[in-house]
C-alpha cells in the first residue's frame, strides 16, 4: 500500500465500462408526483435512463423475527415517497461520467413537500408517517430487561442519579467510499460484482434476493479496500442497482461514490439518546440502573443486520466491565428523514462507554470520592470471574482492574498530574475510561438478536503446493487490518514454516468458502481460528508422510523452520518442500494414496468473548477561544494474545483517532427541513494528523481457553473508549467552572458558554 501498489476498485481498468449517475431526492420528505427523464434519454452518449418502475420496484428488506420489530421495505430507488435528502430516485447509464452527470442534472422530479421529521416528538406529531407501518415512527421497541425490585432499590438509595446523555450523529468518511463494477460473464451468465465492500458473501445474497436471481449467478469480488468502519458491512442499494444494469443490459458499468454522496446519503452511525437512572450506596457502589436508550436510525433497515442493532447493542451491554445490582433496559429505534444507519465501528458501545463513565466521575464527585477508586470499587474483579451479570452475559477472565491500575500508573509517570496544576493561563484535565469490547460474536450470541441472516461461523481452507508453498482461504474481508500479515503467522506457526510463504485469498465469493466478512472484531479470532484448525489438518498430514520417510511414529514428528524432525534425534530430519514434492510427484512411494494431498478445512464458531482496555487522555483548553486539544493519550489493553504486536497496536491507534474525532470534531448536521450541512470536509471536520496526539499502547495478556489462538478481538477498542477519555478529561479541566458536559461532540462553541457561566444546552438537532 505504501509504495502505491495497491489494487482498488477505481483501479480496474475497464475502458469499455458505462458510467452510473443518480438523481437524487432535493427534500428530506415528500410524495413523488412525477418524474421528466425525456431531456436526459435524447442526451447523446446516454444509454438509459431509470427509474424504480423500469426496474421492476427492487428492493432490500432487512428482517428481525421478533414481534417487537417491524419491518419496512428499501426500494433500490425511491419510487412513491423520498424519505431523505439524497435519497436515490432515478439512475442515468451513459458513456462516460460527466456525460451520466450532465444528463442526471436534466431529470426532473415534481415532489410534494412533505414535513420532516427531525427528532423523537416529531415521529409521532407529523400527519403523514415515514412509513406506514410505524405510525408512530418506532420501528423497533424492546423491553429488554426489567426488574420489579429496582425501584424500591432507587427508591432507597442513598444517591440516584437522573442523567441524559446524547452522542451526535457521525458519518464513516473512509479513505475509498463505496465504489463499484459490474462486469457480465457472457460464458457463465453471471454478474460479477467488484466492490469495496466488507461483506462479499453478504452483498451477493442481497444483490440475488432484491434481483429474484440464484446466488451461483452472482460472483462479488472485493479488492483493496480503503476503509469501512462499517459503511461497508451492509448492502448498499446503488450497488444493487449496478448490478442489476449490468445483468439488464448485458453490459459492463460502474459507479465511484464523490464524497459530498458519501456524507449526505450514505450511511450514517450513532446518534442515540440516554436517559438514565442509576444508584449508588454509600460508598459508591452501584445498586440499581435503570435505561430508556433512544437511537436514531434514519429513513430505513438496512440489510442485514436491520436497525435494531444499535438499539439491542446497547441495552445489552451497558453495564459493561460494573457490577450492577440491578438492571433494567428500555431500547428503541426510531424512524427520521436522514439516511439510514449502519452499525457504525464499536456499535453503540463509543456511547455505553461514555454513559457508564459519566456516571462514576458524577458519583464519585457527589459523593466525594476519587475519580479511579470508585471505578475499583464497582470494576468485576479477578476473583468474580467467570462472572454472570443481571444482563445475562457471563464474563470470561479478564484484566479489568489491573488495566485500569497500570493506567493510573503510567499517568503517574507521564506527570500528568502535575501539568494539570500548571499556571499558565491554560486549563488541563485528565479523564480516564475503563471498559471492555466484546468480540468475535458467534452463531449462539447473534442467533440471539433472531435476525433473518445470522452471522457467527468462518470456515477456512488450507492447502501446500508441491514447492511447500501454502494458500490459505477464508471468508472474512480484510479492509486495513492487515490479515495478510496475522493468517499467515497463524498458519506458519502450525506448519513449521517461515510467513513469507503463506498467501490469504480472500473477499472472492467464488474462490473463498462462505462467510461472513470482517466487522465487530471478529476476524482473527474466528477467521484466524478456522484457518489454524485447517493448518492443524495439513500438519498433521505432514507429520504423516515424515514419519514414514523417516521410519517414526507421526505423533513424534516436529515441525519448525522448515523442517520435520524425529523428536529427540535432530539429525533424523526431512525438509517439508520435500515432503510436499513427495506427496504430489511421487505419491506411488507412500504405502498409503494422500486422496486429498496436503489441503484441509477448518470452522470456528465461538460463542464470543471481551478484550478489555482502560484509556486515559490529557487534554487542554484554551479559556480565550474555548478551543480544546488532547495533548497526550494513553492505553492499556488486554486482546488476550497479541499475534502481533504491530497490527494491534495500529488498530488501537486507528481507533483512538475515530474516538477523538467523535469527542470533539464530527458530526453531521441538519436543518430544521431535514437538509444536510454537513456534505463536504469544509463542514464534517475530519482530524488531521495535527489533532491526533501521540498515543502510548500498552498490553496485558489474558489468554483466551474459548479460541484456537488463545487471542481476542480488539478492532473496535481503541473507538470504543476515547469519547468517553476525552470528556472526562475536559470536565476535569473545566472543574472550577463546574462543568457538567454529558454528550458528544463537544465544539468550542460549547465550552465558551461553560467558561461564560452560560448553561450549556445541546444543540436542537442532537436532541435525536
Amino acid at each position: 500500500m505504501l509504495r502505491g501498489a495497491g489494487l482498488f476498485v477505481d483501479d480496474i481498468a475497464d475502458p469499455h465500462a458505462y458510467h452510473l449517475a443518480f438523481v437524487r431526492s432535493p427534500h428530506a420528505s415528500g410524495r413523488i408526483i412525477e418524474i421528466g427523464t425525456e431531456d436526459a434519454r435524447a442526451m447523446p452518449g446516454v444509454i438509459a435512463v431509470l427509474t424504480s418502475a423500469d426496474l421492476g420496484h427492487p428492493q432490500l428488506t432487512a428482517v428481525l423475527e421478533r414481534e417487537e420489530f417491524i419491518a419496512t421495505a428499501m426500494p433500490l430507488l425511491a419510487h412513491d415517497k423520498v424519505r431523505y435528502a439524497g435519497e436515490p430516485m432515478v439512475v442515468v447509464v451513459a458513456e462516460n461520467r460527466g456525460l451520466a452527470e450532465d444528463a442526471a442534472e436534466s431529470v426532473w422530479c415534481e415532489i410534494e413537500e412533505l414535513p420532516a421529521v427531525m427528532s423523537f416528538d416529531d415521529a409521532g406529531a407529523v400527519a403523514t408517517p415515514i412509513h406506514d407501518e410505524a405510525p408512530d415512527g418506532v420501528l423497533f421497541d424492546l423491553q429488554m430487561f426489567s426488574d420489579d425490585v429496582l425501584e424500591e432499590l432507587l427508591a432507597e438509595a442513598p444517591l440516584v442519579l437522573e442523567e441524559t446523555f446524547r452522542s451526535g450523529r457521525v458519518a464513516a468518511a473512509p479513505m475509498e467510499s463505496r465504489a463499484c463494477l459490474g462486469e457480465w460473464r457472457a460464458r457463465d451468465e453471471q454478474v460479477v460484482l467488484h466492490i469495496s465492500t466488507q461483506v462479499p458473501h453478504q452483498v451477493r445474497t442481497g444483490v440475488a434476493q432484491a434481483l429474484g436471481i440464484p446466488e451461483s449467478r452472482v460472483r462479488v469480488i472485493a479488492p483493496d479496500v480503503g476503509g469501512g468502519f462499517g459503511l461497508k458491512c451492509v448492502v448498499g442499494r446503488e450497488e444493487v442497482v449496478a448490478a442489476a444494469i449490468t445483468l439488464r443490459l448485458r453490459h459492463a458499468v460502474r459507479w465511484s461514490e464523490d464524497r459530498q454522496e458519501n456524507l449526505m446519503a450514505s450511511f450514517h452511525g450513532r446518534e442515540q439518546d440516554y436517559r438514565i437512572r442509576a444508584g449508588f450506596d454509600g460508598e459508591g457502589r452501584i445498586v440499581g440502573l435503570d435505561a430508556d436508550i433512544r437511537c436514531n436510525i434514519g429513513a430505513y433497515s438496512v440489510s442485514p443486520f436491520s436497525c435494531a442493532v444499535e438499539p439491542l447493542m446497547a441495552a445489552t451491554e451497558l453495564p459493561g466491565v460494573y457490577k450492577v445490582g440491578r438492571y433494567a433496559a428500555r431500547a428503541r429505534g426510531f424512524a427520521s428523514n436522514k439516511a439510514p444507519t449502519a452499525p457504525y465501528r464499536g456499535v453503540s458501545r463509543p456511547q455505553i462507554v461514555f454513559v457508564m463513565e459519566r456516571l462514576m466521575d458524577k458519583a464519585a464527585q457527589r459523593l466525594g470520592l476519587d475519580r479511579v477508586e470508585i471505578r475499583r470499587r464497582n470494576t468485576i474483579q479477578s476473583e468474580d470471574f467467570p462472572y454472570t451479570g443481571p444482563n445475562g452475559i457471563t464474563y470470561e477472565p479478564g484484566s479489568y482492574v489491573e488495566a485500569l491500575d497500570h493506567c493510573v500508573a503510567e499517568i503517574e509517570t507521564a506527570g500528568w498530574w502535575q501539568a494539570c496544576e500548571q499556571n499558565d493561563g491554560l486549563l488541563r484535565g485528565v479523564g480516564i475510561a475503563n471498559f471492555s469490547e466484546r468480540t468475535a460474536y458467534g452463531t449462539a450470541t447473534m442467533g440471539l438478536r433472531k435476525m433473518q441472516m445470522t452471522p457467527g461461523f468462518e470456515v477456512s481452507h488450507v492447502r501446500m503446493d508441491a514447492s511447500g508453498d501454502v494458500v490459505v482461504t477464508s471468508g472474512t474481508c480484510g479492509h486495513g487490518q492487515g490479515h495478510e500479515t496475522t493468517f499467515a503467522q497463524i498458519v506458519a506457526d502450525r506448519l513449521g514454516i517461515t510467513p513469507d510463504r503463506v498467501k490469504l485469498r480472500q473477499g472472492d465469493t467464488e474462490i473463498t468458502s462462505f462467510g461472513w466478512g470482517t466487522f465487530g472484531s471478529r476476524s482473527l479470532v474466528i477467521g484466524g481460528g478456522a484457518a489454524a484448525v485447517a493448518a492443524r489438518g495439513v500438519a498433521d498430514q505432514i507429520r504423516q508422510v515424515a514419519g514414514e520417510m523417516l521410519e517414526a511414529d507421526a505423533a513424534d514428528i516436529d515441525l519448525a523452520e522448515g523442517y520435520a524432525t524425529v523428536r529427540g534425534a535432530p539429525d533424523a530430519r526431512i525438509a517439508i518442500d520435500d515432503i510436499a514434492a513427495t506427496v504430489h510427484f511421487r505419491s506411488h512411494t507412500l504405502s498409503e494414496r494422500r486422496e486429498y494431498l496436503l489441503e484441509a478445512s477448518g470452522s470456528a464458531d465461538p460463542s464470543g468473548m471481551f478484550s478489555n482496555a482502560a484509556h486515559a487522555a490529557l487534554v487542554e483548553v484554551d479559556p480565550g477561544t474555548g478551543d480544546a486539544r488532547v495533548l497526550d493519550y494513553i492505553v492499556v489493553e488486554d486482546c488476550g494474545v497479541v499475534v502481533n504486536p504491530m497490527i494491534v497496536e495500529g488498530q488501537v491507534r486507528g481507533g483512538v483517532a475515530q474516538g477523538i474525532a467523535a469527542a470533539l470534531y464530527e458530526e453531521m448536521e441538519f436543518s430544521s427541513e431535514g437538509q444536510p450541512q454537513s456534505a463536504t470536509f469544509m463542514d464534517y471536520l475530519v482530524p488531521t494528523a495535527s489533532e491526533i496526539p501521540r498515543v502510548a499502547v500498552h498490553h496485558l495478556e489474558t489468554p483466551c481457553d474459548q479460541t484456537e489462538t488463545g487471542a481476542k478481538g480488539m478492532g473496535e477498542g481503541g473507538s470504543i473508549g476515547a469519547p468517553a477519555a476525552v470528556v472526562s478529561a475536559l470536565n476535569h479541566a473545566l472543574r472550577e467552572y463546574h462543568a457538567d458536559i454529558d454528550f458528544i461532540p463537544v465544539r468550542p462553541s460549547d465550552l465558551r458558554k461553560i467558561l461564560d457561566g452560560t448553561a450549556v444546552v445541546p444543540r436542537e438537532q442532537e436532541a435525536i
